[in-house]
């Protein structure tokens, strides 16, 4: 009995920590932007990709309000058994100009896709139409995060500072 209330009431906890598309919405200032030499319909069709690319649920366009928002399941496991290990995502396509458009990105969960994993395919989906080429059904292989600046060692996450950036 004692098992079935602590699994009980760590249901509870996890629900109720767990992010809501509401969350996303409403964290939209502490997302993370970049400007892209693009139009905005360009941008709307790219973000779509790199959502799908990376394995998203549905994806719900409000084109309106200049915002898409969907979901990663997570992997098996534990938690996906109860439903609470989703990441909600939402994007924000901004124009700012004739070829210049403001992507803002928010992630909240438990999931793979982060803001920074999602602009450097977006730069990669640019870099892609600006070859000429259309974008691809599957997505191609991730590109490498540029360099962090450092001045030490200890600035790096991984490897060591070698000529004022992070390095492998």
């Amino acid at each position: 009995m004692k098992t079935v209330a602590l699994l009980a009431s760590s249901l509870v906890v996890l629900c109720a920590c767990a992010p809501t598309m509401s969350k996303v919405i409403s964290s939209k200032a502490k997302g993370t932007a970049v400007t892209y030499p693009v139009s905005s319909d360009q941008a709307w069709k790219i973000a779509r990709q790199v959502f799908r690319w990376d394995g998203t649920d549905t994806i719900e366009e409000h084109r309106d309000e200049n915002m898409m928002l969907t979901t990663v399941s997570s992997s098996p496991g534990y938690y996906a058994d109860y439903g609470s290990a989703k990441e909600n995502v939402g994007a924000w396509v901004e124009e700012v100009g004739a070829n210049s458009t403001k992507v803002t990105v928010v992630t909240k969960g438990m999931g793979a896709l982060t803001e920074d994993s999602f602009h450097l395919r977006f730069n990669q989906a640019v870099g892609i139409l600006e070859s000429g080429r259309p974008l691809p059904v599957e997505a191609p292989r991730m590109p490498e995060p540029p360099p962090v600046k450092c001045s030490k060692d200890a600035d790096c996450n991984t490897g060591s500072c070698i000529e004022g950036l992070c390095r492998r």
